[in-house]
């Protein structure tokens, strides 16, 4: 039975536009999923390579599809109201303190819930964990160092894991030494050396707005005060804004996170990325870059680190294995800037060294290969489960509901109608086995009460399929409210 009709008067290309629809209709495909090749589908249909091709460019162009370079074709989720910027919303912000300890203290307790869902946490390894290969590579260290496994490390970390990092860096354009690197435990012990280095209690530091609730609560612990800088969903900090903050308030450095945000999963450009360190360096403000997510991109290049374009060594840059390889390992590491002797003096105080066998064991899994082969899978099935998740939220929440749509990360943010308040439904989402995060806990002075993040970084099962049918179910209820 052919499947296309070459009598027919319609073009061959939209008789394969409508197969490929009609595939979808009938469940044989899924947001996230990857379309048949060129090739595969041309020889299915007995029709030309290019036919096909001009197909899936204009699938493409209705936005039904994306490419992924050398990859190929991949379903969208349909019928998404998609979260676009809200700048006519935005009210300037003032220095502020944290408000909602209670709240962040409670989402963290959800993650260990017993019978319960956890898509509040942001864990992008849980998509593709390397367990098996890090067990194996740890073993074979230990049959190595013997009882060195147990002993201080060096203060900055083991020489042959900082200079593995500093090639990642110089493979972008950054001239970094090995030796200017500082391992730490985790990026938050990283960030809390840089935010020391610059600032003191009482200080100002400026945040993205929304912003991680780690780090707002880092800024919080250390006495300081932050203040909001308006984020768009898709191009990151509005550099205008940033500008009249640093006119208006004494800022003593800020902290973005200009790669991937989280929450939004924004990503500024390269271009606007250097503009911002142009605009730090101008007023002689520190930037402290968190860039825990920058490997974890959806573009078809991986962004550039802001190091690249510091002209006054102003930028720090905080990065970590947390987000890519091993969240138990707490590995990450500290560029440090003109502020580097001050940094390892910090980190001396503090906790004198890192554990040194997670270090060794990612260290031979950077010089194997093995890491960047993982993280070309993880990315893959982020993005896929960043679509398939798309398409579940805009089937089981309120068609009034958008929805971010992440240039990278693990998550998705979401914006109810206006009276809803996430907070209070965060609770009736516990009692039913599914937690989530409130969007009151990414901002310090009380913004996004309506909002929620929602981790895509999952590996699918009937249990987070009906979840998300449950959160849907609570949304409703409070949205008719």
């Amino acid at each position: 039975m052919q499947l296309l009709d070459k009598s027919s008067s319609d073009f061959l290309y939209q008789q394969v536009i409508d197969y490929v629809e009609k595939q979808e209709k009938n469940g044989v495909f899924r947001a996230g999923d990857k379309l048949p090749s060129l090739r595969k589908l041309s020889k299915q249909l007995d029709i030309s390579v290019p036919t096909v091709k001009q197909a899936y460019i204009e699938l493409e162009r209705q936005g039904a599809i994306y490419a992924r370079p050398q990859s190929g074709y991949y379903f969208k989720a349909k019928d998404v109201r998609t979260l676009l910027p809200m700048r006519d919303s935005w009210l300037t912000s003032s220095p502020a303190k944290i408000q909602f300890r209670s709240l962040i203290e409670q989402v963290h307790a959800a993650i260990h819930l017993p019978n319960t869902v956890a898509l509040g946490i942001s864990n992008p390894v849980n998509a593709h964990p390397p367990d098996k290969a890090l067990s194996r590579l740890m073993k074979g260290v230990l049959s190595r160092v013997a009882e060195k496994a147990v002993s201080y490390g060096p203060v900055n970390g083991d020489s042959k894991l900082r200079l593995s990092i500093a090639l990642r860096y110089q493979e972008q354009g950054v001239d970094v030494d090995h030796e200017d690197i500082i391992i730490t435990n985790g990026a938050q012990e990283a960030l809390s050396i840089a935010l020391q280095c610059v600032a003191s209690k009482g200080d100002v530091v400026a945040v993205e707005s929304p912003c991680f609730f780690g780090l707002l609560e880092l800024v919080e612990s250390l006495g300081m005060n932050v203040v909001e800088v308006y984020t768009c969903t898709e191009n990151g900090i509005c550099l205008n804004d940033l500008e009249k903050t640093l006119k208006e308030h004494k800022v003593k450095a800020c902290l973005f996170t200009t790669t991937i945000n989280n929450p939004l999963g924004s990503m500024m450009s390269n271009q606007d990325r250097k503009k911002l360190v142009e605009l730090v360096e101008k007023y002689n403000t520190p930037l402290i870059e968190d860039e825990v997510y920058s490997e974890l991109y959806f573009t078809d290049e991986k962004p550039k680190p802001a190091e690249l374009y510091s002209k006054k060594g102003l930028v720090m840059t905080c990065s970590s294995f947390s987000k890519t390889a091993a969240p138990g390992y707490r590995i990450g590491w500290l560029l440090a800037g003109k502020y580097e002797e001050n940094a390892k003096r910090i980190k001396r105080a503090i906790s004198c060294s890192t554990a040194m066998l997670p270090q060794w064991t990612l260290t031979d899994y950077l010089m194997s290969g093995e890491y960047d082969k993982h993280l070309n899978v993880l990315r893959k099935k982020l993005q896929y489960n960043s679509e398939r998740m798309r398409a579940l939220i805009t089937k089981h929440f309120p068609e009034e509901v958008c929805i971010s749509e992440p240039k990278g990360g693990g998550v998705l943010w979401i914006r109810c109608r206006s009276h809803v308040d996430t907070g209070k439904l965060f609770h009736e989402a516990i009692e039913n086995g599914v937690s989530f995060a409130p969007g009151t806990i990414f901002s310090a002075s009380g913004k996004y009460k309506n909002f929620m993040r929602i981790s895509f970084a999952v590996q699918w099962s009937d249990e987070k399929i009906e979840a998300i049918a449950t959160l849907g179910k609570i949304v409703k209820k409070h949205s008719q409210k």
